[in-house]
């Protein structure tokens, strides 16, 4: 029998930090790659490693140096992908399945269980058997977002806020589009100030800023951030050509810059908090 706690142990980086009120998600850069995995892949890992917001998880060390905690994914998006819910899937992907509407995402190919991708077509061989599908969910999803809860709630009670970043890197965008999006989507997972400080962040530091567009924050965010509890929550998509080579997989010049960014969001925005003095003494 499968341990399946183990195997979650295996899949998410859990890192505690020193009780800043501040939460980093990392939930798309997973690289631990199963055999079984693998096998299924219609053309390889090459096509699977297309998923992947490449280095986001080294992206976040600086930040992690400097006490603010995470959760991070080492299982791959391909495997399942922890920022769409539970239910956000194409009946098509999985054997057995009947009678049920794709949801929009799935049916572009980008649910809970990725399947398709421009220029690729299907990613499988096959559709992915319903116990494994239940056992992706239950070893994986769950407690990913688990954590996620766990942290952010324990956070709250000590400052009375705390501030989740879900990091992501998006493809390359065209010349004079910006290069960092903030998405809290339209106001609702954070309080205004909250991207309005992001946004004086990497403004500071040289970055092109855009709001909710064209990415507003996806089931991360929307699932655990309550601004009316103290929890904000937002996206940031960095362009991958600000810190990857043309590969879009390997380290470019801009590594260290963008590494920069998310220490100074995580150190400010979690500066901004403990200096509001809206909370309770921290534990």
């Amino acid at each position: 029998m499968t341990d399946r706690s183990s195997f979650a142990a295996c899949q998410i980086e859990i890192r505690p930090g020193r009780g800043r009120p501040l939460l980093l998600s990392v939930p798309h850069s997973g690289r631990d790659y199963d055999p079984a995995l693998l096998a299924r892949a219609r053309l390889g890992r090459a096509s699977l490693e297309r998923l992947e917001d490449p280095l986001v998880d080294q992206l976040v060390e600086g930040a992690l140096d400097r006490g603010v905690g995470a959760v991070i994914a080492r299982a791959p998006r391909a495997l399942i992908d922890l920022n769409r819910a539970e239910d956000d899937l194409d009946p098509a992907t999985i054997a057995g399945r009947t009678g049920e509407a794709p949801t929009l995402r799935a049916r572009a190919g980008l649910g809970l269980l990725p399947s398709r991708l421009a220029g690729l077509g299907d990613l499988w061989r096959a559709p992915l058997a319903e116990d494994e599908l239940v056992a992706r969910i239950a070893s994986v999803h769950r407690p990913y977002h688990a954590a996620l809860t766990a942290a952010l709630e324990r956070l709250a009670r000590s400052w009375g806020e705390v501030v989740l970043i879900d990091c992501h890197s998006m493809p390359p965008r065209a010349r004079g589009e910006a290069n960092v999006v903030i998405g809290d989507r339209h106001g609702t997972s954070a309080a205004k100030w909250v991207s309005v400080a992001a946004d004086r962040i990497a403004s500071r530091l040289g970055f092109a800023v855009a709001h909710n567009a064209p990415f507003a924050g996806g089931h991360i965010v929307a699932r655990h951030g309550a601004p009316q509890r103290g929890i904000h929550a937002i996206q940031i998509e960095v362009d991958r050509a600000a810190y990857c080579q043309r590969d879009a997989r390997t380290a470019g010049t801009g590594f260290d810059r963008v590494a920069m960014l998310f220490e100074a969001l995580s150190v400010e925005l979690a500066s901004i908090i403990e200096q509001r003095g809206v909370g309770v003494a921290a534990e």
